[in-house]
């Protein structure tokens, strides 16, 4: 890093991206600092930095051959599991500060010598001890899925058994008597079923209770004449919507259209009335929004129409790396892999990462918001 490049980051103060130590502290305090950094998006520690003022206090030569042997020796003994850092040490006015570089980690939760979790939050961190965050570090180390997870309660009984007869003839052309594997077996052949218990996946996709078990899994309507929600004066709501995933597509699609501009596409009185913002467009957003949202947050998917544009806002950041442009060049990371692989036999779903940049294609005045610190990916569609 260059002397210039490295004060105008110090200028700009601390974030959660980076931290200032005049010196630094206790090896406990400077493992929960690695660790924050390494369970969030990584980030600098800037050594001979006043984290009070920004002002510069060098470190001597023999110090710093003492701090970089004591941040490797915290990376590698302190923090669980061990991270790999990168030291640079710089010349900025005569002072000679350390830059940290540590990466957001892939071996998530990472956790400090007595077992504690912490992540960032803005220029200070937090130590984590909500079930459902934790679940949601380990989500995103791919060592555990929220589809794939027992709803405890639920039973085979669940089963909307039509509904899924209809997915087994469309995936195999034949149904399951055809095929000799019965119900159960078959549930659980697709991680649908685990010890006598539906899925996620398996209430989310086949069963019309779902809301009996997860209500907060569904989708909330609302339209609002003007701009912004002001007040309870709605001109158009649903309530969250019951039932299987297809029946919560199908109604949030039947609520847009009812709010949805009319044109007609020819001369005639009698040629076909389109949507002033296609069709497809929603089919391909919604379903994204029901296959790849964050089942670890409690919360509903929320579509607000309001008289200049349409907001679509679903539970979870984008998930590890990605990026808002990532997805518009159809790069995904599987976040409910069992959703995926068996929704495109359900939904008008394709599943090749190509739904958000098919929907750019048909319409460009879309933009996408992914929302960090909330925790929270919308989607804002202008109105023409």
């Amino acid at each position: 890093m260059e002397a210039l490049e490295l004060l105008e980051l110090i200028q700009q103060g601390e974030s959660s991206r980076v931290q200032f130590k005049e010196r630094l502290p206790h090896t406990d305090s400077l493992a929960q600092e690695m660790v924050a950094f390494s369970n969030t998006e990584g980030g600098k520690i800037i050594i001979g930095v006043n984290d009070k003022t920004g002002d510069l206090n060098g470190l001597s030569f023999q110090e710093l051959q003492s701090v970089n042997q004591q941040l490797v020796n915290v990376a590698s003994q302190s923090v669980f599991p061990p991270i790999v850092i990168k030291t640079e040490t710089v010349k900025v006015n005569e002072h000679n500060l350390v830059v940290v570089e540590l990466k957001e980690g892939i071996s998530k939760p990472y956790k400090d010598r007595n077992g504690a979790i912490f992540m960032k939050n803005g220029s200070d961190k937090r130590r984590v001890t909500s079930n459902d965050e934790i679940a949601r570090l380990l989500q995103s180390s791919k060592i555990m899925f929220a589809d794939e997870l027992p709803v405890v309660g639920s039973t085979i009984a669940d089963v909307n058994v039509d509904l899924f007869n209809k997915f087994i003839q469309t995936k195999y052309g034949r149904s399951l008597e055809d095929m000799g594997v019965d119900l159960p077996k078959s549930l659980e052949n697709l991680n649908l079923l685990s010890e006598g218990q539906l899925t996620l996946a398996g209430l989310l996709l086949f069963s019309d209770r779902r809301q009996h078990f997860r209500p907060q899994f569904t989708i909330q309507c609302v339209s609002v004449d003007a701009d912004d929600i002001t007040g309870n004066t709605f001109a158009d709501s649903e309530t969250p919507i019951e039932g299987n995933m297809l029946t919560v597509f199908q109604k949030a699609i039947g609520f847009v259209d009812r709010n949805m501009r009319k044109q007609q596409t020819g001369t005639s009185f009698n040629s076909p009335a389109v949507w002033e913002i296609p069709y497809e467009v929603f089919e391909e957003l919604l379903v994204n929004a029901l296959i790849h949202r964050d089942y670890f947050i409690q919360s509903t998917i929320k579509i607000f129409i309001f008289r200049n544009r349409v907001e679509i806002h679903s539970p979870g950041k984008l998930p590890n790396s990605l990026t808002v442009e990532n997805i518009r060049n159809g790069i995904s990371i599987a976040r409910n892999p069992i959703l995926q692989s068996v929704a495109q036999f359900v939904l008008p779903y394709k599943g090749l990462g190509t739904g958000v940049s098919r929907a750019v294609s048909l319409y460009p005045e879309i933009e996408f918001v992914n929302d960090i610190q909330a925790e929270q990916f919308r989607v804002i569609i202008k109105r023409p």
